[in-house]
């Protein structure tokens, strides 16, 4: 798995590229503790649940479905979340699986269930370059650990940023060109009355 520091990279990023407007402090908060969410299951090898099965770790709390019943009942708090309900369960579904996906993309563990409670076949992803990271926050002051951080830097942090600063930099220039749209039509319509 990636670092518990890594996992929220991806609501920011997303929240970067579309700005306050779209998603809000609350709904960020949110998606950020839906991206993390799923590792609660390591609380499985104090418990003396095996890795392996389907409540182990990387088992059923890293599911699509998982994902779609937290995104359910996010979208009933949409209010709260100040969000519609729609943005609300997309952006919470997004956090939450962007997870799976990017445990699925490391070099080590047992894989993910992704497919939970359809199939029980843990899988991979296809590419897999980020290192997987110890399990235990104390195991990252480490030299592994520090090597893993680097991993995540580079193929999740710094594609995450580009992503986000060019959805930010869109976003401006649209904002920009909407803006003197109006005044270049407010100084037509003047000039004909």
């Amino acid at each position: 798995m990636p670092t518990i520091l890594t996992h929220p990279v991806i609501p920011l990023a997303i929240t970067m590229a579309t700005g306050r407007e779209v998603i809000s402090r609350r709904l960020l908060l949110a998606g950020i503790i839906a991206s993390m969410l799923p590792d609660l299951d390591v609380l499985g090898f104090r418990l003396g649940i095996p890795y392996a099965t389907e409540f182990g770790h990387r088992g059923f709390t890293h599911s699509l479905f998982v994902a779609c019943l937290f995104a359910v009942v996010g979208a009933s708090l949409a209010t709260y979340l100040k969000a519609t309900a729609t943005r609300t369960f997309s952006f919470l579904f997004v956090a939450m699986a962007s997870h799976a996906v990017l445990d699925a993309c490391t070099n080590g563990g047992m894989g993910i269930a992704l497919l939970w409670p359809f199939s029980d076949v843990r899988l991979f992803a296809p590419f897999r370059p980020i290192q997987v990271s110890p399990i235990g926050l104390h195991h990252l002051l480490s030299p592994r650990g520090l090597s893993v951080l680097q991993s995540e830097l580079l193929w999740v942090w710094l594609p995450a940023f580009c992503l986000g600063a060019c959805g930010f930099v869109i976003r401006r220039w649209l904002m920009l060109y909407v803006k003197s749209g109006k005044s270049i039509l407010n100084t037509q319509t003047d000039e004909i009355s």
